[in-house]
């Protein structure tokens, strides 16, 4: 597991204004809660967060938080970007018990599926019915991503969550809730029965209303 240290210090004053300063300073505010600790605001600069959060592993890795020299591990739990423009206004840092198991959400990375059967045939549409999923595990056995071979997905084939290769320590707690929980990560489909499928749903949808516009215009 690769580690990710985050730069960052306590900061005393709060509300809307100090946090407006500190924005126009090129600082973000930021709070870690969680533990036995009391939450703890903090401040980080922008750039650094930025840049961070165009990288994967920002969003599912345990993270090093140095605050004031004094390192915690942390989970990023919520981020609040400004709605326009290319800034980051808040984030949230959740504090990590290494002996505690933790649920959190990871990426899935899909691999060689151009050299599947399914990817080397004409007409086939691959669908990535989810790209992340929800895992459990101890903190030291959290994986950036989780890895999806579809080498060998065939046209009409499907791939459930039960399919995926787990790294040791990993669970995924949905399959312990039944097999109506065992859903589809990944779908190869003709494209033809796609677009049927597609397009039946709104047709069947629009004969209600249909019916009842043309007995208005008979009243």
């Amino acid at each position: 597991m690769s580690q990710h240290v985050i730069k960052a210090s306590s900061r005393n004053v709060e509300g809307k204004g100090a946090s407006r300063r500190l924005r126009r300073a090129a600082q973000l505010p930021a709070i870690v809660y969680g533990g036995k600790s009391a939450p703890q605001p903090i401040q980080i600069e922008h750039e650094q967060i930025w840049l961070a959060s165009q990288q994967e592993w920002f969003y599912a890795s345990l993270l090093d938080l140095d605050i004031d020299g004094k390192v915690e591990q942390v989970l990023l739990r919520d981020m609040q970007r400004h709605p326009y423009k290319q800034l980051i206004m808040h984030l949230d840092f959740q504090r990590v018990d290494a002996n505690e198991a933790l649920r959190t959400k990871v990426q899935l990375r899909f691999l060689n599926q151009e050299k599947s059967p399914a990817g080397k045939t004409g007409g086939v549409v691959i669908m990535h019915e989810l790209t992340e999923v929800e895992i459990s595990c101890l903190p030291k056995d959290l994986p950036d991503a989780i890895t999806v071979d579809l080498s060998e997905l065939a046209v009409g084939g499907v791939v459930h969550l039960s399919k995926l290769k787990l790294p040791a320590g990993v669970e995924i707690p949905a399959l312990k809730l039944g097999k109506e929980y065992d859903v589809a990560v990944v779908v190869a489909k003709h494209a033809k029965e796609e677009a049927a499928e597609d397009s039946a749903a709104p047709a069947a949808a629009e004969v209600p209303a249909t019916k009842a516009a043309k007995k208005d215009d008979a009243k």
